[in-house]
């Protein structure tokens, strides 16, 4: 096989997984599934998706152990909010499945002591987006 041939057959092998990894779609927010949990967080996360910084919190629900996905690390950081392992927190927010069939929560409002963080919209829109618009239509 020529080198050019591996070359190209490289370029499309790269494109390809660059398209799986762009295809793949971020859970949506689903009202029918809401649920409300009064739980301690038994650890924190932080993964970089697209650049960016994000927190989830890891809890128990019953014996299951499941994800529950905050907001970016710097929305987090501008409402001087912090999270940490042993905190009691009461959850709203949606069950939902992410592309590998695990079940997530995505996180409407977190209750810590006397503080509540809104962290979605009624309709599960991320309030964090209209403060990113607001940014960018301020420039």
């Amino acid at each position: 096989m020529s080198k050019s041939m591996k070359a190209v057959m490289l370029a499309v092998l790269v494109l390809c997984l660059a398209a799986l990894a762009f295809g793949q779609k971020a859970p949506k927010y689903d009202k029918t599934t809401e649920t409300k949990l009064n739980t301690t967080i038994q650890d924190l996360k932080t993964e970089t998706v697209n650049g960016q910084e994000r927190i989830s919190l890891i809890i128990k629900d019953g014996a299951d152990t499941v994800e529950v996905y905050v907001a970016p690390k710097s929305f987090l950081a501008d409402m001087s909010v912090e999270f940490a392992k042993g905190d009691q927190v009461d959850i709203t927010g949606s069950k939902v499945k992410n592309d590998a069939g695990t079940t997530l929560i995505l996180a409407r409002e977190v209750i810590k002591g006397n503080n509540t963080l809104v962290l979605r919209d009624k309709a599960g829109e991320p309030v964090w987006s209209w403060m990113e618009k607001k940014t960018a239509e301020g420039k």
